[in-house]
């Protein structure tokens, strides 16, 4: 690919500061807020691999690699709270200062978003991503698809006439560009004359993505003699972040099979709880862990025949990957078929794979940058998003193995010793934690994208910011479906109940991030489901799982989350959340516990290039 000078090419582009929730001038904990107690529930966890297994220019690849996700958790920063350094400028208590650095602002993500910051008030459910006042219900239907694109900020809405002329471009100041923003009507059928000011996340964040796109040039020019695939894809990648397309290197990024990797953009829409459309920025360095990851292959091939065993009628499961070659009048497949390029609304044309790409692959997280370091931590993920792409490519579940064996050794553990009943504590092991982890991320490819009624619609738009809950607790559910299915045809070694039991202690876990965190919602239903129906026993002796009766619940769970999403049934889902999606006295009770007997919420990272030793390719 040419070289060439991004910072000419950028140039003078004029950057525009965010509107600040509160004032970085005086920074005081809420009276009374347990802010020691707070930080203190979180373990910290060093992250870290052998480097002895890398080779010189993996290591200088690595150094820049986390140098281009810093960049990422900066601009996370600004979506959800304010620019870093101003956000912590003004703080002088240094406890406070780590609370709000592990919240990404003053609002505590794992208990609701509750501040703990004088004079900040609620967090917006818009955060950064809309204007303060903006109201989701003016936009019209075919107006969304612009207005709530995933990758634009509103700035304002604007009231103007047709005859108005278009505001002109903000003067500049010598050698910077007019500030890039588009007006779009919000709606041109009700009579308001409405308009969103949008800005283009490469535009609104360009000082951060130059950085970024920059380094990310560096690791490729360090990796390019020994991986050029990988090498290939960092720079795609980087020009996809400038430019908000990000479907091409979501697709190379597919095909590669590289010992080290990085997964960077504006990814998940957990941030949005307006509307559940907008994306926040993170980033994860990884480090392959192939003898892992080859154990888990042989599961890929079982996807298909799970689908069919849903238990749901045939359209709310439909085929998965790409379709069957065409046939000669013979019936016999044509070798040298040719799929046509793909002629989808907003889709570039490109080729589909013959057989999908799917991938279940384990790694060892080196940083955390971002939306997946807010609060609770990710350990594994299922990605593209992109549905088209899920359809005909694939996606790629990654399992981030010591950021997984961390929590379960700090957290799960302690948790299962103290709920779980004594006859049933044996049934808790990593090895069943593991594979519900990671049938939870092949789960997100099962079932379906597009509403049944309308295949033009996705469940996500459909189901809007209650989207993320639901998706959540389908992916548990039917993992864990998939996990008895394929252990009761011999395919998964163990012993069955160590899946449930060890499932129902890591609820308790999921649980305690609080109805802010779309895990913790799927968890809170789940585990009133499973106490409505009998599965759960409480006794003085701990909570007891009836492996039997919680197959059955289980199945039924997971037709009734099939349903809501095919059907896109956001009454109905909003009756769940509402009637199971909450802690009862007695969960309240029980979580009181486990927090008195200080067992960690969530854990913390000491990580980055210090961590490495790779300070040695610091620039002088």
């Amino acid at each position: 690919m040419p070289k060439f000078n991004l910072r000419m090419w950028l140039v003078g582009l004029s950057l525009i500061a965010l509107s600040l929730p509160v004032s970085a001038q005086k920074v005081k904990p809420l009276k009374g807020y347990p802010i020691q107690e707070r930080v203190n529930s979180y373990k910290t966890v060093r992250l870290t691999t052998d480097t002895n297994q890398l080779t010189e220019a993996e290591k200088r690849c690595l150094f820049h690699l986390i140098k281009a996700a810093e960049q990422a958790d900066l601009i996370f920063w600004q979506q959800a709270y304010m620019e870093k350094d101003a956000a912590l400028k003004k703080v002088k208590d240094s406890v406070l200062k780590q609370f709000i650095e592990i919240n990404y602002g003053p609002w505590d993500r794992l208990n609701n978003n509750a501040p703990f910051v004088e004079g900040v008030g609620e967090k917006p459910q818009g955060v950064n991503f809309y204007p303060a006042d903006f109201d989701p219900k003016a936009v019209g239907e075919n107006e969304a698809v612009r207005v709530l694109n995933p990758y634009t900020v509103i700035n304002k809405v604007i009231e103007r006439s047709a005859a108005s002329p278009p505001p002109m471009p903000t003067n500049p100041t010598m050698g910077q560009m007019p500030k890039m923003v588009e007006l779009f009507p919000m709606n041109p059928y009700n009579g308001l004359n409405q308009f969103a000011e949008l800005e283009n996340y490469g535009q609104r964040y360009q000082e951060n993505l130059i950085r970024l796109y920059e380094h990310l040039n560096k690791a490729a020019e360090a990796i390019e003699k020994e991986d050029a695939p990988l090498a290939e894809y960092l720079r795609m990648r980087g020009l996809a972040l400038l430019s908000d397309q990000y479907i091409d290197s979501d697709v190379k990024w597919l095909q590669l099979d590289a010992h080290l990797d990085i997964i960077v953009g504006p990814i998940e829409n957990y941030e949005d709880k307006l509307t559940g459309r907008k994306t926040s920025y993170e980033a994860y360095v990884l480090v392959r862990d192939r003898s892992w990851g080859e154990k888990l292959k042989q599961y890929l091939v079982w996807l298909p025949k799970l689908q069919n065993e849903l238990p749901v009628e045939k359209a709310y499961k439909p085929d998965l990957g790409p379709a069957a070659p065409e046939k000669d009048e013979n019936g016999n497949p044509i070798e040298d078929y040719m799929p046509m390029p793909l002629n989808i609304e907003g889709f570039p044309p490109l080729i589909p794979p013959r057989e999908p790409q799917s991938q279940l692959a384990v790694f060892d997280a080196v940083y955390y940058g971002g939306d997946c370091n807010a609060g609770s931590k990710t350990i594994a993920v299922n990605l593209p998003n992109d549905e088209t792409i899920q359809q005909y490519w694939g996606t790629r579940r990654s399992q981030l193995k010591n950021t997984m064996k961390a929590k379960f050794d700090a957290i799960v553990m302690p948790i299962s010793k103290e709920m779980i009943h004594k006859s049933q504590q044996k049934n808790i092991n990593f090895d069943a934690f593991f594979n519900n982890v990671m049938f939870h991320e092949v789960a997100h490819g099962l079932g379906v994208k597009n509403l049944v009624s309308d295949p033009t619609k996705t469940v996500r738009e459909a189901l809007g910011a209650d989207y993320s809950a639901i998706e959540e607790c389908k992916a548990d559910v039917l993992g864990l479906y998939m996990v008895t299915s394929l252990n009761e045809a011999g395919v998964l070694k163990g012993n069955l109940d160590d899946f449930y039991v060890t499932f129902v202690a890591s609820v308790y876990r999921s649980v305690r991030f609080g109805a802010s965190s779309a895990h913790g919602r799927a968890n809170m239903i789940i585990f009133n489901t499973l106490i409505q129906k009998g599965c759960l026993e409480r006794s003085s002796k701990g909570l007891k799982v009836n492996v039997g009766l919680m197959k059955i619940a289980i199945r039924e769970l997971a037709a009734e989350l099939l349903h809501l999403q095919g059907d896109g049934d956001r009454v109905a889902v909003t009756k769940m959340l509402t009637e199971r999606g909450s802690i009862d006295a007695s969960l309240e009770l029980e979580l009181k516990g486990i927090q008195k007997k200080k067992i960690p919420v969530d854990i913390v990272f000491e990580q980055g290039i210090k961590v490495l030793g790779l300070e040695r390719f610091e620039t002088k």
